[in-house]
């Protein structure tokens, strides 16, 4: 029995990628930092899914003594996985100068070495037979560094470029994915920052479910990387010839309207 690893099961779009892949009949380990939210999407699971396999680990995933744990549990219970699903990640977005040490660790560690950490722990725990997947949620906020956004962008620039370094290494034996989505109204601040953003925001903006869902089509392709949405394809390939000063210029605009300083529930 392969087990698919999921992190940020908390969240809309870790619930989304669990409801899906447990339809699939896939067996499911979810892992968040709310026990009470992760037992209850347990309980939802098990109710709709009865013969599933699902289990259930608290982990604060900005902790090395935390993330070995994890796979101390997993090992104690001879779990194998097939598969690792990266949601988990810290969108804090301020003005730089406002930040503390707590949430440069928490943003950094998060987003980019807590997903390197659990792609080793998996990849030790898996058949390297061609048919793994490790499929990493990185943003369209890597496609430009982003001032008031600018670790967030930073890390998920790092994910996007690891992921594209771990798969040629893993060619022919695991595949490795890395998809960028736009905005995923979630959350109540993102839906704001949405509406804020205009119609950029509103035509970036997609359902975790549809996110969810062609994100592992896309890892089924071993695709390099995977920009989600019609809109955003065009954003991606358009942004990609505007000069960085005046890419710049406009972010910083657009991004210093808002704010969100989001801990917990991923």
């Amino acid at each position: 029995m392969k087990y698919t690893l999921l992190t940020g099961a908390c969240g809309g779009l870790g619930s989304a990628f669990s409801e899906l892949l447990a339809a699939r009949g896939e067996p499911l380990l979810l892992t968040g930092t709310d026990e009470e939210r992760l037992q209850r999407r347990r309980e939802e699971l098990e109710k709709r899914y009865p013969a599933l396999p699902v289990e259930t680990y608290v982990c604060d995933l900005r902790r090395e003594e935390a993330r070995q744990a994890l796979f101390e549990f997993c090992d104690g219970k001879g779990m194998r996985f097939g598969r690792l699903v990266y949601v988990a990640g810290v969108d804090t977005q301020m003005g730089f100068e406002k930040y503390d040490e707590a949430r440069i660790i928490t943003q950094a560690r998060v987003n980019l070495e807590g997903a390197v950490s659990l792609m080793r722990g998996v990849l030790g725990r898996c058949d390297l037979d061609g048919t793994a997947e490790i499929l990493a949620v990185g943003s369209m906020s890597a496609s430009s560094p982003m001032p008031y956004f600018a670790l967030y962008s930073a890390t998920k620039k790092g994910l996007e470029y690891f992921c594209a370094g771990l798969r040629e290494e893993l060619r022919g034996r695991a595949k490795v994915t890395c998809v960028l989505p736009g905005s995923i109204p979630t959350r109540e601040d993102i839906v704001e920052n949405i509406e804020t953003h205009g119609l950029f925001g509103k035509l970036s903006k997609k359902q975790p479910e549809e996110v969810a869902r062609l994100s592992l089509a896309a890892v089924a392709k071993n695709r390099r990387k995977a920009v989600i949405g019609f809109w955003n394809k065009v954003l991606y390939v358009t942004t990609s010839v505007i000069p960085m000063s005046a890419k710049l210029r406009f972010i910083r605009k657009k991004w210093s309207k808002t704010e969100k300083d989001f801990y917990g529930g991923k």
